[in-house]
């Protein structure tokens, strides 16, 4: 069994800036839903998204917001860690499902002029913080916990003892016009796990952390928001589109084999939960298999329902949230879920009001395109 310790956060979505905002907005149910403002809405079926609103102007958008909204959140982090803004000899671990697609559709629409240089994070990073050593995985919505996982696996190495992991995605033309065209009716609100969802819309988000080994977490006098147990990463590579249940579940399996625990000892599942009309069910069915007689005992939420699918940065934002809750004791809802599809018929889901619970194990679920699926074990610091 593992345990890195998790000693800095940051988070931006439509529903807020700063862990603690997000947070709060998330408990009072406040969602980031609003008519779609960054390109041309006349061109989509689809009307709505989960933006952040750091545009000029409705229908106005710029090239570098994913950049940007990466580089706020790893500031945050940072100064959450009481680390400063030097990135020197750290490695940065970046997930993400499009880069700076949208940069390159602006510079395709005449809209914008296009620098390659600023297409890669890393740039932006080095000139901000001076980060040396970035690496950017491009895994889909679960990009940034299999950023996670890899930099859970660099601190094993003896001449590394921080890593800050970040995830980042924002709207684009392609992939929203891509999204709301897979399904049978243009999808108006993101509504996991109800049986009369039509389908998921994009959020824009990013969220950041600094992880270290315990040890030196302990040697620094860092204050610790929880500890990292368990992360474990699969591409079972069953369908482009349709998830499969039997890779989830393994991906499930592994994470409780590498935190030592049994699914008995699960207090929170932090959902994937797009409100997809496959992925739900896939989900919900692995979830049942792997809990069994317990499926009914820890609490499950879905904050996609109020962020929208922010995809590489996903993962990541449940993180956070979830320790939050540990922290906290309290539990956002999952907004919009009225009538639970039969395969989670038996779960035992936040919705109306934050649940007040004390959970102290938090299992942290993201799948993408083409099997890529991730689950991560935290606990409470103790």
């Amino acid at each position: 069994m593992l345990s890195r310790s998790i000693i800095g956060m940051g988070a931006v979505a439509s529903t807020g800036t700063g862990v603690d905002e997000l947070f709060e907005s998330l408990c009072r149910g406040r969602t980031g839903h609003a008519p779609l403002r960054g390109f041309d809405r006349t061109r989509f079926r689809a009307q709505y998204a989960y933006e952040v609103d750091d545009r000029p102007a409705e229908g106005e958008d710029r090239p570098a917001r994913a950049t940007a909204l990466l580089a706020d959140a790893i500031a945050q982090a940072l100064a959450d860690a009481g680390l400063g803004e030097d990135l020197t000899g750290v490695p940065v671990l970046i997930g993400t499902g499009l880069r700076e697609l949208r940069s390159v559709e602006l510079w395709w629409r005449e809209q914008a002029s296009l620098a390659d240089t600023g297409l890669h994070f890393g740039t932006a990073l080095r000139e901000r913080f001076g980060a040396d050593q970035t690496y950017t995985f491009s895994n889909a919505c679960s990009a940034s916990l299999y950023a996670l996982a890899l930099g859970s696996d660099l601190l094993a190495q003896e001449d590394v003892d921080t890593v800050v992991i970040a995830g980042v995605d924002v709207l684009t033309e392609s992939m929203y016009g891509l999204l709301e065209r897979v399904h049978p009716a243009p999808p108006d609100r993101v509504r996991p796990f109800d049986r009369n969802r039509t389908g998921v819309l994009m959020g824009d988000g990013a969220a950041a952390i600094v992880l270290c080994r315990e040890g030196a977490a302990a040697a620094a006098g860092r204050p610790v928001h929880g500890r990292l147990r368990g992360a474990a990463v699969n591409c079972d590579a069953y369908h482009v589109t349709a998830p499969s249940p039997a890779g989830i579940a393994d991906a499930m399996r592994e994470a409780h084999r590498l935190a030592g625990i049994k699914a008995a000892d699960v207090d929170l599942v932090m959902l994937h939960g797009t409100g997809t009309l496959l992925n739900d069910e896939a989900e919900a069915t692995a979830l049942a298999e792997v809990l069994g007689d317990d499926a009914g005992r820890p609490l499950m939420t879905a904050v996609k329902s109020m962020t929208g699918h922010t995809s590489g940065a996903s993962g990541l934002l449940n993180l956070i949230v979830g320790l939050k809750a540990l922290k906290e004791g309290r539990v956002p809802p999952t907004v919009g879920l009225d009538d639970p599809v039969d395969e989670a018929a038996d779960f035992r889901f936040v919705t109306g009001a934050p649940a007040q619970a004390e959970p102290t194990v938090v299992q942290l679920n993201a799948f993408g395109f083409g099997g890529i699926n991730a689950v991560a074990i935290v606990e409470a610091a103790r």
